[in-house]
């Protein structure tokens, strides 16, 4: 087993779930963890859980609301205030909301949760990733992104549920092309962006996503996935294996741009994350929304 000890990593959704099972192996291997999590007392339990297992690590977490301005920021200052450095970043972080809403911002939620909170939080800790001797970023998609991704419709202004369509794996789909030109923009920087899918799990996430959130063609398999998901789905090991194995092999040190299956096997890209007109797309979406919310230095990675 890989030991990082005097590393530190920061895993957002860490309170639960996959999140938690991922900070889980990095504490077992020494690693000083930063969970961020929205609700106090599940981050404050989730500190207590993780730190009475042991393993050799350190705890210690940041609420925080990643779909708003302020949550990012918060996160931000918390790492500037109490580390020198970030090792490791684990965009785990995500939500799957029945309908169209906007937040407190004005940002449609699950693109904020799902693309914009993963792109601006490394854009914001980006100068302490770059400290570290060899940083790795890992973002998480999910669902089923398989795609296309239509850049009309980003911020599902045109539709949000389909028949085969849905927002969230729309968003997840965009992760992964925001996460592809992210890797090329800073291939020389030292910095290594990679994603991982982890496949289906019965999270605390899943069993709150309501059945109308689902598009209309996979809703009549809905109860049948809840009722089989505490016994078919329930070891969370499984799904946080990928998200570990990108955060502490060794074999991957220096490897950018690169997309990790369920087994932790490097695997294709699907076109949709490689096309430019994708990737241009969601790239210049995020970039202009981090500009208005001074969420990191303007323009940085342009081209």
């Amino acid at each position: 087993m890989t030991t990082l000890h005097g590393t530190t990593a920061l895993i957002t959704g860490g309170t639960g779930g996959i999140g938690k099972e991922t900070a889980r192996g990095l504490v077992r291997r020494g690693a000083h963890v930063i969970l961020v999590g929205r609700d106090p007392g599940r981050a404050a339990d989730a500190v207590r859980e993780l730190e009475r297992e042991g393993g050799g690590g350190r705890v210690e977490a940041v609420a925080a609301d990643l779909t708003l301005r302020a949550g990012l920021l918060r996160v931000a200052d918390a790492v500037n205030a109490g580390h020198p450095r970030l090792d490791v970043l684990v965009n785990n972080f995500g939500m799957s909301p029945a309908e169209r809403r906007l937040t407190a911002d004005g940002v449609e939620t699950a693109f904020a949760a799902n693309v914009l909170a993963p792109f601006a939080l490394t854009r914001l800790l980006m100068p302490h990733l770059r400290k570290a001797p060899a940083a790795r970023v890992i973002n998480l998609t999910g669902g089923i992104p398989r795609g296309p991704v239509d850049p009309d419709n980003l911020q599902a202004e045109k539709a949000f549920i389909g028949w085969t369509f849905g927002q969230y794996n729309h968003t997840k789909a965009q992760l992964m092309a925001v996460s592809y030109e992210y890797a090329q923009r800073t291939a020389d920087g030292g910095v290594t962006v990679n994603v991982a899918y982890p496949g289906h799990a019965y999270t605390p996430g899943n069993q709150a996503t309501p059945m109308r959130a689902f598009p209309r063609l996979y809703r009549p398999a809905a109860p049948l996935v809840r009722l089989l998901g505490p016994i078919l789905l329930a070891d969370l090991a499984k799904p946080a294996r990928s998200s570990i194995h990108l955060a502490t092999s060794p074999e991957l040190a220096g490897v950018t741009g690169a997309y990790f299956d369920t087994r932790c096997r490097r695997v294709p890209w699907p076109d949709f994350a490689t096309d430019p007109r994708t990737r241009y797309a969601v790239w210049s979406l995020c970039e202009r929304l981090c500009d208005q919310g001074e969420l990191g230095e303007p323009g940085e990675f342009k081209s």
